[in-house]
């Protein structure tokens, strides 16, 4: 991947930093926003951080290889919850097999005391992380002595590879995983001081994936509603403009419910906004719950008393059978006084939906009709007559539909 450098001079090693930092600071801008996952399903939160620095992780294994005269180089990320390192990326000249983003690449912990060692939280007291050098003998380290029998040595010999550097990456005080860059086995070994070179690599990546979870917890909070941690209207109108574009494109279903808390303003007047609050929350756990059961289904909250549910692929017939169990569970709870809910759907004679503000005004106006017809049930758009369903007529009118100052309509497109 370039020239190899051994015990390089201060100046091509400062170079190498700048390189680096470059490199990890162009991979942040050029990061896509996190696609909202407010649906209810779980998530296997070291998996998700390790995911969003993916691109981060990329850049800086490139960068440190090339600083390090490496050949071959790799970040690993230290999975505590099942005790294993688990390769994020692998860069350079890699064997047969060895993916530059693996799926599944890792190393149980206990297979490798060494890296277990150095990847305890004893470096929470804010030691510096050293990195060590390895060869065929083994580790070396506190004064180059050998350690042999380390097995994954055995592992790099296989697959080509010679000397190579382990460095600890630490942040917030923790082993967050490692650096690994090594050298083709006919090519010069590294040394201690390349080793310690590898540890400030290793800080600077820390302090790269460190910037990495502020922007990304900027991106998400600016797609999250901050009291039900469901989706944003910012968000909900994102994924609605590329659904649309699908159906336009490919014909996919795409259905939109839309769902008013009734009573709301009597809770907050009798009882406090707490309770208020409460309400909401609780609504919004229903709504996600619903939302579940509807494979790549998103809930939102567009804001106020009103929320949403947006689904791409589903059938009409699925998402009016989840916005029925809505309403049901809106009704069991112990405050407000259950919901008002229109669905739309592509699904359904609702005319032609070239745009998201159509099916929005769709739902809008099926929610509506609920809400004046006191429904316990959603009202769906078209179900009553195709295109002379009175909600299908209500949404072509936008003079009948309530006045919404706080609402930002969506764009016409």
């Amino acid at each position: 991947m370039g020239r190899i450098r051994q015990d390089g001079d201060a100046d091509t090693r400062l170079s190498a930093v700048v390189g680096l930092s470059q490199a990890m600071a162009a991979a942040q801008t050029s990061a896509p926003a996190p696609a909202p996952t407010t649906s209810g399903a779980a998530h296997d939160p070291e998996a998700v951080a390790a995911l969003s620095h993916r691109d981060i992780a990329h850049a800086a294994a490139r960068g440190a290889c090339e600083a390090m005269g490496g050949t071959f180089a790799a970040i690993s990320v230290w999975e505590r919850a099942r005790g294993r390192l688990r390769v994020l990326v692998n860069v350079g000249d890699r064997a047969p097999g060895e993916a530059e983003f693996p799926d599944d690449e890792s190393y149980p912990a206990h297979d490798f005391p060494q890296i277990a060692e150095s990847l305890h939280e004893r470096w929470a007291g804010g030691a510096g992380a050293q990195a060590w050098v390895e060869d065929e003998e083994g580790p070396l380290r506190d004064g180059d002595e050998a350690a042999p029998g380390y097995r994954r040595v055995a592992v790099w010999r296989r697959r080509g590879r010679g000397s190579g550097v382990i460095a600890p990456i630490v942040l917030h005080g923790r082993a967050w995983g490692e650096l690994y860059v090594a050298r083709a086995a006919d090519a010069p070994a590294f040394t201690r001081n390349d080793a310690d070179f590898a540890a400030v690599l290793a800080a600077l990546i820390a302090s790269g994936i460190a910037q990495n979870e502020r922007l990304e917890e900027v991106r998400r909070l600016a797609y999250t509603d901050p009291l039900t941690g469901l989706a944003n209207r910012r968000a909900v109108e994102s994924r609605l403009d590329e659904a649309v574009e699908l159906h336009r494109d490919l014909g996919t279903v795409v259905s939109l419910a839309v769902c008013d808390i009734n009573g709301l303003k009597a809770v907050n007047d009798q009882q406090g906004h707490e309770a208020g609050d409460r309400l909401l929350e609780r609504f919004a756990e229903v709504l996600a719950d619903c939302a579940a059961t509807l494979p790549g289904a998103l809930a939102g909250r567009l804001g106020g008393d009103e929320f949403c549910l947006l689904t791409v692929g589903p059938t009409a017939d699925e998402v009016v059978r989840a916005a029925d169990d809505l309403c049901h569970g809106a009704a069991a709870l112990e405050l407000g006084e259950g919901v008002a809910c229109g669905v739309a759907s592509t699904g359904d004679p609702v005319g032609d939906v070239r745009t998201a503000h159509r099916i929005f005004r769709l739902a809008d106006a099926a929610q509506y009709r609920a809400k004046a017809l006191r429904s316990g049930k959603p009202v769906v758009a078209g179900r009553e007559g195709g295109p002379d369903d009175p909600t299908v007529r209500l949404a072509a009118d936008p003079a009948p539909l309530p006045p919404a100052p706080e609402r930002r309509r969506f764009r016409r497109g």
